[in-house]
């Protein structure tokens, strides 16, 4: 059964009928991840895009075997490369669990018949790939203007809770620092309050 949380998202952008409700459970499969499994793996086509219903995923380039994560998915986020997605080519970034995750996912032949069936079907894709587009064009300024502690500190007022689930040399990754600048950066911001 198709969780509310995925209907209630697409419900925030466009209006649905219970018809195009069922189209929707229809389109949607249910996938499970283990920890560490791969949502997208580097140098794959990116087929899917996902719905968490529950769990954690990362995003991540592997840059000269170094990992930069440059985010962070978890409940009720919407995951994919549309960089891969979208033109159906081979991804360069890669998606893996943090967590055990249960998401929905749709093929891109079967959002085809999304964009077709659903009356705002259309209009529901550019909204999320705007979103999409206004989030990485944030994170890329981020990356450019501020210093890793300011990105951990918008870490930390963005999203408290994610400190609690992920890993602190993933968190060090997404800032920019090794694991040990990331302590004392978080040192310096405990120490000051």
């Amino acid at each position: 059964m198709i969780p509310e949380a995925l209907i209630s998202s697409i419900r925030s952008l466009i209006s649905l009928s219970e018809d195009e409700v069922d189209v929707i459970g229809r389109l949607f499969k249910k996938r499970d991840l283990k920890k560490s499994e791969f949502f997208l793996a580097d140098g794959q086509v990116c087929k899917y895009a996902g719905f968490i219903e529950k769990g954690l995923v990362r995003y991540y380039i592997n840059a000269d075997g170094e990992e930069k994560t440059y985010e962070f998915g978890q409940e009720h986020n919407f995951v994919c490369n549309y960089e891969s997605f979208l033109p159906q080519t081979p991804s360069t970034k890669i998606i893996q669990a943090l967590e055990d995750c249960a998401l929905w996912q749709i093929s891109h032949a079967d959002l085809q018949v999304f964009y077709q069936s659903v009356s705002g079907g259309e209009r529901f894709g550019r909204m999320v790939i705007e979103q999409v587009f206004v989030q990485l064009l944030k994170a890329l300024t981020s990356l450019y203007t501020d210093s890793p502690e300011n990105r951990y500190q918008k870490l930390l007022s963005e999203h408290p809770d994610l400190l609690q689930r992920v890993s602190q040399y993933h968190i060090a990754s997404y800032v920019g620092v090794k694991p040990q600048s990331l302590s004392r950066i978080r040192k310096r911001i405990f120490s000051s309050k």
